[in-house]
């Protein structure tokens, strides 16, 4: 072992597969540590096993009574939307030209962007999300300003420049060639640079014409490892709208496949409304569904169907989508997904939410063995939850009585209060104010 390494003593648990299809998913210890060196994972396990392979006087960061894991990956969330975060509408479409197109006009301004990038990547890490799939705007500056903030704070994104040529407001729209001019130009300035990675971005069909999808899947191909990520089947009048304007697609998500935009790395916000044959090809194309449960809760959008997914096999994660998504926080994300699991008949184990806030979110995006879990050698990001956070969780988890009853009362009674501390590459990148 190296001589720069940093240990943490704690509760312990991450994951090796889906606990749905898997009964020995996760590996848990009640009194477990994790060794850490330039920024990887060296080892997790049991203390007493593990403290002894220590060198003479490594220091140990105490964690005793709180719970190590892996951070967050949330697979689909809008940075520029955080300062309409909770704007009533009567339903998507109205919301984007009341709330949505307004606050993104004001990223032209690069002062602007670095302001709301700041505070956007400190109310994640304040909520333990340590890698996001981020929505910019068309404004090539916001995705600069972005990753030069996630770059400071050595941070695992993924971002990318909203490519939207129709169907939108004149200072919002920018054109086929331009957005793909553009969006190369910042595969190659950022993609890949220190812990950033690129996503090809139009917002959703609607806004894009025949031309501008072309160019995207072109660049799609060209750029094989970079990611892709857009919306599909969110609310019914959008998907009607779909109809009319691609009548020559078997479906909404059929238009994306047409132009060579389904493949691995591909993230898919919402899939609400697919059908049989949709999913089917998520799951050839290994095309991953990033689920929204507080935005389409929120929006009145519709309830995702897990079981109808795991059938067909679709590689599932969970996303707050701030600022239809109304928290920051996955605990309260994994909250709403696990009430949208019951209205749809089916039921969501505590242990499956955190798999799908972690690993789960990982395999989606291709990214296993970098992010996602403890195995050695992966990037050590994870972050400290507080079983006593507040005097109602603190009451509640006094007396529970397996891992999964801890678990579920985390999500359901948690929020950014749970998280006690969070870390970026094995660096202290949050830790919460205490009175």
């Amino acid at each position: 072992m190296t001589s720069n390494l940093q240990a943490y003593r704690g509760s312990l648990l991450h994951f090796f597969a889906d606990p749905a299809f898997n009964a020995n998913a996760h590996e848990w210890h009640e009194d477990g540590l994790l060794i850490i060196a330039d920024g990887k994972v060296q080892a997790a396990g049991d203390y007493a096993a593990l403290h002894a392979t220590l060198p003479a006087g490594t220091v140990v960061h105490d964690y005793s009574g709180k719970l190590l894991m892996p951070g967050f990956i949330d697979t689909h969330v809008h940075y520029p939307q955080t300062d309409m975060i909770a704007s009533p509408s009567e339903g998507l479409l109205p919301w984007l030209e009341t709330y949505t197109f307004p606050t993104e006009r004001q990223f032209e301004g690069t002062t602007h962007a670095a302001n709301v990038a700041e505070f956007f990547l400190d109310e994640l890490l304040r909520c333990g999300t340590t890698t996001a799939m981020v929505y910019c705007t068309v404004h090539p500056q916001s995705v600069d300003a972005f990753f030069a903030a996630s770059e400071q704070r050595g941070l695992r994104m993924v971002a990318g420049k909203v490519m939207m040529d129709r169907n939108c407001p004149d200072f919002l729209r920018d054109t086929a060639e331009s957005s793909a001019r553009d969006t190369e130009a910042l595969i190659q300035r950022w993609h890949k640079r220190g812990r950033a990675l690129y996503a090809i971005t139009p917002r959703f069909a609607p806004t894009s014409t025949n031309e501008q999808l072309q160019l995207a899947g072109e660049l799609a191909r060209a750029y094989p490892d970079t990611f892709i990520q857009t919306h599909v089947s969110e609310n019914e009048a959008e998907c009607a709208w779909v109809r009319e304007l691609f009548p020559q697609a078997r479906s909404y998500i059929d238009v994306y496949d047409s132009y060579g935009m389904m493949r691995p790395r591909a993230m898919y916000g919402h899939c609400i409304w697919l059908n049989e044959r949709d999913r089917q090809r998520m799951a050839e194309t290994q095309s991953a569904a990033a689920i929204c449960p507080t935005s389409n809760l929120f929006l009145g959008s519709g309830l995702f169907d897990f079981e109808r997914a795991d059938e067909a096999g679709v590689l599932l994660s969970l996303a707050t989508d701030v600022g239809g998504g109304t928290s920051f926080s996955m605990l309260q994300t994994m909250n709403e997904a696990y009430k949208v699991a019951r209205l749809k008949g089916s039921y969501l184990p505590a242990l499956r939410m955190f798999y799908l806030a972690t690993l789960g979110a990982a395999r989606s995006m291709q990214l296993e063995g970098t992010i996602g879990n403890f195995s050695k050698g992966a990037e050590a990001d994870f972050i400290v939850m507080d079983p006593q956070a507040t005097p109602l969780l603190q009451r509640r988890t006094s007396h529970c009585d397996s891992l999964e009853e801890l678990l579920f009362a985390l999500a359901l009674l948690g929020d950014d209060r749970a998280i006690a501390a969070t870390y970026a590459a094995g660096q202290q990148v949050h830790v919460r104010e205490t009175t």
